[in-house]
Order: structure tokens, then sequence, then C-alpha cells
């Protein structure tokens, strides 16, 4: 039911992930990130739980391949799961359980990975992958360029009714965490898109709000003395 890319930047070691899904709210529940430590997918027929876990063997030390090896060993019903994650050293790991939806396919680039299940066909994730290693700037563009080109290569088999894109940096939370929950016109990448193209110019004030806002820029709304 969904279509996903992880990955670290190389530049800055940023973690990021992008993701659609025939089901709505798809990133609330799928989408996992820790600052300094990785980020992970668990979707399929999803247990969120195992997100968080993977980011905690990661947190303690371990690497992509250990952790995720730990998790489904002690997992419930780990047949049904799919499961990624890119660690710090952009080093990537996956599952696929027996009981994985429809077709379903994972593929991998240096310092990132793509997975997904009822897909259109088994190439999707490659075109993600190759998406984003083929377009340079910011990793939010490049993530949002991942998107697009899994769509365009067919994205599930049906139409996608949500999308999310996160994004974690220096920060303790999300940098970005940009969501289209439910699209009853099956646009929720083109939204995710556009929340992206405006959010993007304004990120860095953002942050900066957060960590001194006297240094940061003026708001520029309607009211503001």
């Amino acid at each position: 039911m969904t279509f996903s890319l992880l990955a670290r930047c190389a530049e800055t070691g940023a973690f990021g992930m992008v993701i659609s899904s025939s089901s709505p709210a798809v990133a609330a529940r799928c989408a996992h990130a820790r600052a300094g430590v990785g980020v992970a997918a668990t979707q399929n027929i999803t247990d969120p739980a195992l997100g968080p876990a993977l980011l905690a063997r990661l947190a303690a030390g371990e690497g992509a391949a250990d952790a995720m090896a730990a998790v489904v060993a002690g997992a419930a019903f780990a047949e049904y799961r799919q499961l990624m994650v890119v660690d710090g050293a952009g080093q990537t790991a996956s599952h696929s359980g027996a009981q994985v939806l429809g077709r379903w396919a994972v593929a991998a680039g240096p310092g990132v990975i793509a997975g997904g299940n009822l897909l259109a066909h088994e190439g999707v994730p490659q075109a993600m992958v190759a998406g984003f290693l083929a377009t340079t700037g910011a990793l939010g563009d490049r993530l949002v360029a991942a998107l697009i080109a899994g769509r365009d290569a067919g994205g599930e088999a049906g139409p996608v009714h949500s999308a999310g894109l996160l994004m974690v940096d220096r920060e303790s939370w999300p940098v970005a965490e940009l969501r289209c929950d439910w699209s009853d016109e099956a646009r929720p990448i083109e939204a995710v898109a556009r929340a992206w193209e405006v959010y993007a110019p304004q990120m860095a004030a953002y942050v900066q709000r957060a960590r001194d806002p006297r240094a940061a820029p003026s708001y520029g709304v309607p009211g503001e003395r």
C-alpha cells in the first residue's frame, strides 16, 4: 500500500524520508527519524513501534544490518512487516516478510534505500533511487525528486491518497515535516511537493527562530509590529 525512500545527506549528515500510499496519513505511522542517528520506515501492514525501535538500536551504537536483524527477531508478526533503515554511516538494511502485500521490491544506493508494496511493478523503488541520485542540491529537493520519480514510474498499483516528507538535521525536532494526510483527488504527492517549494526558502529562518528569536528575520505577517 506504500512506496518510500530514505536517505542520509553525505554533505550535511541530515536524514530524510518521503512516502506515499493509498492509505490515509501514511507519514504519521510510517516515517521515523532522529538527528545524528538515522531514519527508519515501517510499512505494509504497519507496526509504528518498529521505527523507533530501529532508531533506538542505532542510537545505542548498532549498525543498520545488526539493528534490523535484532528488531525483526524480536517483532511479533514480522512476516507482515516491511522495514527499511539508514544509519549514521549511510549504511542501509531492509526486511520484507513473506506476507508483504502484492508486488513488492527494495532498491538501494550509497546512503539511500527505497521500497514499496502493492506496487505497479517491481522497478518503482529503483526508479526512486535513480531519481534521488540524479538530483543535486538540498536534501529536500532530492527527496521530492525521488517521490515524483516513484510516481512517474507507476507508484502504487492503485491511486495514492496521502504522502509526506520528513527531515531531521542538528535539532532534536524535525526541520521539515510536511504531510498531505488525505486527498480525494489522488494528488497528495503534488501537495507535498508544493509545500516543500513554499517551505524550503523559509526553513533556515524557522530553525533560527527556535535557536534565538532575537536574531531571526521578521515574520512579515499582517499585524506584526
